[in-house]
């Protein structure tokens, strides 16, 4: 059975890390993505993470498989005519340049859907393709700044941090993601493609969205609580007599579960605790009983008990951790790669798992221009002779051979 996606071309310009988060997701299930860079340093990306052999880096490979790399000048007339012959061939168009940028250079959507009017031309910016904030330039720790996402994340009673993920680029590109394929089940229907604007700061807000709920039903400025939760309690990390210990009691069964179980059944039938919202009401006293409750054995004791009667427990790891843990490698989440140029790089896997049509790794990050010279006979049909013609003219750039 053929794989999801194995019928869909990408043109993929984008950068860094939504745009490219949001191809390797499509390229994951089959999708031909084209993905294309400026010549010389490609991008900016190349030059991110732990260096790895042959002059790689760990960023770029563990983000950019399944994917074949082009090099083409875009400020230039042939340039940008070569990119208009490839949306001609494409069915999507993914970008995350500032707004405007592409319109400047005579490559935005208007101009594509001319040449392709099926194409879906989906873009990736910070605060969207309008208002006020169109044109600011917008990485991943501005968005968090700015959507409120830094305000609430963080230790109890001190400022708020950045989450440990670049989480604005992510959830941005898994929308993005999302909205190609929506489009892409209108073509089906139609035949016609159609513009797609995906902001960060709008991505950010939808992560936030019980919390804006929230503040908007009691006006209640939500507040960093370090690993607590206002709407659920217990629901936090504690200290143990050997490491700390992630609980998440999240409803009344589970509560009168979990009292009995580390030995205070008289929790439940006191006044001050018997609902989540008295809980709430009464947060400080109840999180001082249970970490004095929880300091009285380890871990490892606390894990067996809560086990064994169903209530949720995690242990903290650090990612060495993650990468030894037993689930991790009973489902094979990491998954070896030979890369032409790093050699052999373990990266993660494909997290959405299809009974019928999986998702594969097939092939390593390409090296800058690596596959010009191929997708430019394949696709469009030049001679040999052309394709020359146009690195010999810096037009496009094809790696060494």
């Amino acid at each position: 059975m053929k794989m999801p996606l194995e019928d869909v071309m990408v043109l993929d310009l984008s950068h860094a890390l939504a745009g490219p988060h949001c191809s390797t997701m499509l390229a994951d299930f089959g999708a031909h993505v084209i993905k294309l860079e400026t010549p010389g340093a490609g991008d900016i990306a190349r030059a991110w993470g732990a260096p790895l052999p042959g002059g790689e880096n760990s960023y770029f490979v563990g983000l950019h498989r399944n994917k074949q790399g082009i090099s083409i000048d875009l400020k230039t007339d042939e340039g940008k005519e070569l990119f208009f012959k490839l949306v001609e061939k494409a069915d999507v168009v993914l970008e995350n340049f500032r707004p405007g940028a592409l319109e400047k250079l005579g490559l935005g959507y208007e101009r594509a859907k001319a040449r392709n009017p099926g194409i879906i031309y989906c873009s990736v910016s910070g605060f969207g393709q309008d208002g006020p904030y169109r044109e600011r330039a917008a990485l991943d720790l501005i968005l968090q700044a700015e959507s409120g996402m830094i305000s609430v994340t963080g230790e109890e009673g001190g400022s708020g941090v950045r989450c440990g993920v670049s989480v604005a680029d992510l959830a941005a590109g898994m929308y993005a993601g999302f909205g190609i394929l929506l489009a892409l089940r209108v073509k089906e229907k139609t035949g016609e493609g159609q513009s797609i604007d995906v902001s960060m700061l709008e991505g950010q807000m939808s992560l936030l969205n019980v919390m804006i709920s929230g503040f908007l039903a009691d006006r209640e400025l939500p507040k960093p609580m370090g690993t607590a939760y206002k709407a659920l309690l217990p629901y936090q990390t504690f200290r143990t007599q050997t490491r700390d210990l992630a609980l998440a009691v999240g409803s009344e069964k589970l509560w009168k579960i979990f009292c009995p179980a580390i030995g205070r059944p008289d929790l439940t039938d006191d006044q001050r605790f018997r609902t989540n919202q008295q809980r709430g009401q009464n947060r400080d006293a109840l999180v001082d009983i249970l970490q004095q409750v929880f300091l009285t054995r380890s871990f490892e004791e606390w894990e067996a008990v809560l086990l064994k009667v169903g209530v949720p427990v995690g242990a903290i790891n650090n990612i060495e951790q993650l990468i030894d843990h037993p689930q991790v490698k009973a489902r094979g989440s990491l998954v070896d790669m030979e890369h032409p140029r790093a050699g052999p790089v373990r990266v993660v896997g494909v997290p959405v798992r299809l009974s019928k049509t999986p998702g594969a790794i097939r092939s390593p990050s390409p090296r800058l221009g690596e596959h010009t010279e191929e997708t430019l006979k394949s696709v469009l049909g030049l001679s040999a002779a052309e394709v020359q013609r146009l690195v010999d003219t810096r037009i496009v750039q094809a790696a060494p051979k």
